[in-house]
């Protein structure tokens, strides 16, 4: 069973690489926001693990599952506040540069 989950999720990371990649810039921000939502449910998933097994092994794993989706969290946030920033109408003063 763990060598079906490893084929699985192998096979996940190569499927998302290539639709990832695929993306024009224009589509970068929504995608942005839709793998925020994503984490966010991650986060969830991981604060429920880490705080319901008896493993240690589980609940370190569930740490760091917890840590690298608050991290992409973060990180996206701040991605899509400054690709949004560059929609924004400059005033007058701002055009020197």
């Amino acid at each position: 069973m763990d060598l079906t989950l490893l084929v699985v999720f192998v096979l996940a990371s190569f499927v998302g690489i290539e639709v990832i990649s695929k993306v024009p810039a224009t589509l970068h921000t929504p995608l942005m926001s839709g793998s925020n939502a994503i984490s966010g449910i991650t986060i969830v998933g991981a604060l429920v693990v880490a705080g319901a097994v008896e493993s240690p092994w589980a609940k370190w794993v569930g740490l760091a599952a917890l840590v690298l989706a608050t991290i992409n969290v973060v990180g996206g946030f701040l991605v899509t506040d400054r690709m949004l920033e560059m929609f924004k109408p400059r005033e007058r003063g701002e055009e020197g540069g």
